[in-house]
């Protein structure tokens, strides 16, 4: 080999060994360098070595030499901190919408971002690590065709499967495929949605992408523009609880002053909250009345009441109903 390219390849080694094997804690003696040059077959001086480590502190790589024992050579800062990294593996292991698969790929990438030593303490077990995930390993294409859907202002189709009680993917309408214009992801309800307008049924709707399958661009442009100029993401997610649809209605709820916090936490700090009383406030807002909202108004038990309109005054009602008649 030239001499030009073993010294490209030895300043190649020595940043990979730095980079892979130390940290504060673990640094590498200049011997230790000579002696893992020497076994990939290059002989090298101590001066070339102290050049080399010049070269990569003018590249941007953070060299530290350590004094104190033990003593050598480290990367002292990373583009990923530590506790950075370990946020990342945690948000991994808790997303539901990663299948168990990619989740072990995804974490064995980011140790490569910090020594092996450090990687140790990504090896976490957090304990939502054996929660339920998703089935569908297609999902990682589908939001990277829905990204591009979006950007390239195409439609896109798929099909939508749902679980039977034999536990069997089965899909809707028959396997017919959903043709829709994508407008916005977002993550929600520990699911990734795709938001999107429906020309059949002239309105916006959600769909989860690991429930997608068979996903293609379409070459036709998408629709719904004028609804879109106006939607409001944020203000979407926080009508539509734990992502089910229902019609939309302007509510008045009477709460007691212990809940301003959750009404805060659910429909954002511009909510208008008006006292009513010493020890309870009125607030109004627009959901999407579901069971499911149903549900976490229910959890407040008798310090939320809901106060108009009528008619869904007397939904919940029907709902109670319901229930309570399944335990008679």
């Amino acid at each position: 080999m030239a001499r030009s390219s073993m010294q490209k390849k030895k300043i190649l080694l020595i940043m990979r060994e730095l980079l892979e094997k130390t940290d504060e804690t673990h640094p590498l003696s200049i011997t230790e360098l000579i002696l893992m040059l020497s076994e990939n077959g290059i002989s090298a001086e101590r001066k070339s070595i102290y050049h080399d480590m010049e070269v990569l502190r003018e590249f941007g790589i953070d060299i530290e030499n350590r004094r104190e024992k033990p003593a050598g050579y480290y990367v002292a800062s990373r583009d990923f901190e530590l506790p950075e990294l370990k946020l990342l593996v945690d948000a991994v292991q808790c997303a539901r919408f990663i299948t168990k698969k990619k989740s072990k790929e995804l974490i064995r990438k980011l140790e490569d971002l910090t020594s092996k030593s450090e990687a140790v303490q990504l090896q976490r077990q957090v304990f939502v690590l054996n929660r339920n995930k998703t089935v569908n390993e297609n999902i990682y294409y589908n939001v990277d065709k829905i990204h591009t859907a979006i950007s390239q202002n195409v439609k896109i189709r798929f099909q939508y499967y749902e679980w039977t009680v034999a536990k069997e993917m089965k899909l809707r309408r028959e396997g017919m495929f959903y043709e829709i214009s994508p407008w916005a992801l977002t993550w929600d309800d520990e699911n990734y949605y795709m938001i999107g307008y429906d020309p059949v049924g002239k309105a916006i709707k959600h769909y989860r992408v690991d429930k997608m399958v068979n996903l293609d661009m379409m070459r036709r442009s998408r629709e719904g523009r004028e609804l879109f100029a106006r939607f409001d993401l944020v203000s979407y997610s926080q009508r539509v609880f734990g992502m089910f649809g229902g019609e939309e209605e302007e509510i008045r709820l009477r709460c007691k002053n212990d809940l301003a916090g959750v009404m805060i936490d659910r429909f954002g700090k511009d909510v208008c909250i008006r006292p009513v009383s010493v020890d309870s406030f009125a607030v109004t807002v627009k959901v999407h009345v579901s069971q499911q909202f149903f549900g976490w108004l229910f959890a407040l038990g008798n310090k939320a009441r809901i106060e108009s309109t009528a008619r869904v005054v007397k939904q919940f009602e029907n709902q109670i109903s319901e229930v309570w008649g399944c335990y008679k």
